[in-house]
């Protein structure tokens, strides 16, 4: 009996079951990086490749490791972390790295200036452990996480009507005289294609406006076929479509589409 291919699946799949999350963290404060270091490295599933107490430390320390994954704080002491994400989504070689903003922070310009910068998943640090763990897996997967505490904030610019072709598609950082760092953002023209205008061409069902909603507000697809009571595969098909109709590749860019455009009434 040949037992090759048996032994070729069984190697992949070990493979597979052993396969982990390379992360990095970029956190200025020092008992805050050293606890959450030494609990991420107890994670079966996590292989932590590096840390930075800073912006300029975290962005060559992610360029050389090419982890899946980093968590990055958003007040850090030299650049912010919306610029962080700005350099590793905007460089070709760190720009599948998924950012995970790790912060205090419910200002409403920090948020949505987090996600127009490219950030994947947005969590406040009174976060508990296990939820955390969860929303890196679903971060490194592919879906947006969203803190319920912010959550209200997307959806409330989600619903806020369009009133002309300019949105929020740059962001910068203010650097005053005194090295204090303030994210602002500008408004300027959209140069993409009018989403409204996507909309009139292949607008959306009732159904996946549902399902649009909860992935930005930071549901992955299990908790939508909970909550919309259809199945995982349904809910799969229903994403599908929204990211056809709305031009974009995935789950995040199709939130920060409807952030930006007002598509949820």
């Amino acid at each position: 009996m040949n037992l090759k291919p048996y032994l070729s699946i069984l190697h992949l799949f070990n493979e597979l079951k052993m396969s982990k999350i390379s992360l990095v963290l970029v956190e200025d404060h020092d008992l805050t990086r050293v606890g959450l270091l030494a609990a991420l490295k107890q994670v079966e599933q996590i292989e932590v490749l590096g840390e930075a107490a800073n912006g300029h430390q975290g962005v060559k320390i992610i360029k050389e490791e090419n982890p899946d994954l980093a968590i990055v704080a958003l007040n850090l002491p030299d650049i912010d972390g919306i610029e962080v994400t700005q350099r590793l989504k905007n460089d070709p070689h760190t720009h599948s790295t998924r950012i995970l903003i790790l912060t205090n922070t419910t200002q409403e310009k920090d948020v949505l200036a987090a996600f127009v910068a490219g950030a994947d998943s947005y969590l406040l640090k009174d976060i508990e452990f296990t939820q955390l763990i969860e929303a890196i897996k679903n971060t490194h997967e592919g879906n947006s996480w969203i803190d319920p505490n912010i959550a209200n904030i997307v959806l409330q610019q989600i619903k806020k009507p369009v009133t002309a072709k300019a949105e929020l598609s740059s962001v910068s950082v203010n650097h005053s005289s005194n090295n204090n760092h303030s994210v602002q953002l500008e408004e300027t023209t959209c140069i993409e294609e009018d989403p409204q205008h996507l909309f009139e061409i292949s607008p959306l069902t009732d159904r996946e406006f549902d399902v649009l909603e909860l992935i930005v507000g930071g549901c992955n697809n299990a908790d939508i076929a909970e909550k919309l009571c259809i199945t995982v595969g349904t809910v799969k098909t229903h994403v599908r479509n929204i990211l056809n109709k709305l031009c974009v590749d995935d789950r995040t860019q199709a939130a920060v589409r409807a952030l930006r455009s007002g598509l949820v009434e």
